[in-house]
């Protein structure tokens, strides 16, 4: 008989994405396809689910639990205009000490739970001149600064391959779903490049100027490592930034989180809005 290679024993992350998987399918008939990452002062949109079922994290297996301000820390199962939808009020972040697989971690979830696509949200900050605060800037690309990557360690081949290409990471037709229903609602609304860094500071004008020199327009604390774990898992991505304030030098202002929290309420309407028309194009394009 042939010699059978083995079959490598599932990593720990592997086992705990799949407890927590099905300890949440267990409290709904849902079977979400898109999941939503909602940032800071943007959880508002996971309050318009119909037929809505709330988690604490706390209760979800194995789920890092949210510390920073404006996070609720609860898991939302719902619709939106007929699909099914799992939205994360509020993410852990670097700064609150987690580790690059723990902030990743309810993507893997996600996977497990058999969601094709992900919307990940973000506060950040406008480097792009162009910006003003309120606008919504669809994600293009990305550069990571963070010094930390959730892909780091044994590959778990049961998520994806060893070395995942992100030639696309954020993908084209959902940005142009994004640009398509921006115009019919007349929003505020652009492209970009987000930076990441671990925070949990603001910037430094110096630091603002050489990122611009990279190429950055946003600049922000969180989404990278949820994105890296999606596209590891071949889930596809939307990024939109809320730009709740200009980054640092630019105005001349001090950076404050209650300004954060004062423009993400601000656009909380027109964030819904988009979110709600172009959620189910996503769910015909996977279709």
């Amino acid at each position: 008989m042939p010699n059978r290679k083995p079959k490598e024993k599932a990593t720990a992350e592997f086992v705990q994405a799949e407890k927590a998987a099905k300890f949440i399918l267990s409290k709904t008939k849902l079977q979400p396809k898109i999941a939503l990452v909602l940032g800071s002062g943007l959880g508002a949109f996971a309050d318009e689910f119909e037929n809505a079922k709330k988690i604490p994290y706390a209760k979800i297996p194995h789920f890092p639990r949210s510390t920073a301000i404006g996070h609720a820390g609860q898991l939302v199962l719902g619709t939106v205009d007929g699909v099914a939808v799992a939205g994360m009020q509020g993410r852990v972040h670097l700064y609150e000490g987690y580790s690059a697989k723990q902030v990743a971690f309810p993507i893997r979830v996600f996977a497990r739970m058999g969601a094709k696509a992900l919307i990940v949200t973000n506060a950040a900050g406008g480097i792009n001149l162009s910006y003003s605060e309120g606008a919504l800037v669809a994600i293009r690309d990305h550069i990571n600064l963070q010094g930390a990557n959730p892909l780091i360690g044994p590959n778990e081949d049961r998520f994806g391959p060893r070395f995942p290409d992100m030639t696309r990471v954020y993908d084209p037709e959902f940005r142009r779903f994004v640009a398509e229903e921006g115009k019919k609602l007349a929003s505020n609304l652009h492209e970009g490049v987000y930076l990441a860094l671990a925070g949990p500071n603001y910037e430094t004008p110096a630091e603002i100027h050489s990122f611009r020199t990279l190429g950055a327009d946003l600049v922000g604390m969180s989404t990278v490592p949820e994105v890296l774990a999606a596209r590891h898992s071949g889930i596809r991505v939307l990024g939109i930034s809320c730009v709740t304030n200009m980054a640092a030098g630019i105005t001349g202002a001090s950076l404050t989180a209650e300004e954060v929290f004062e423009t993400g309420a601000r656009v909380k309407d027109q964030f819904i809005a988009l979110l709600k028309a172009v959620i189910p194009k996503i769910a015909r394009a996977m279709a």
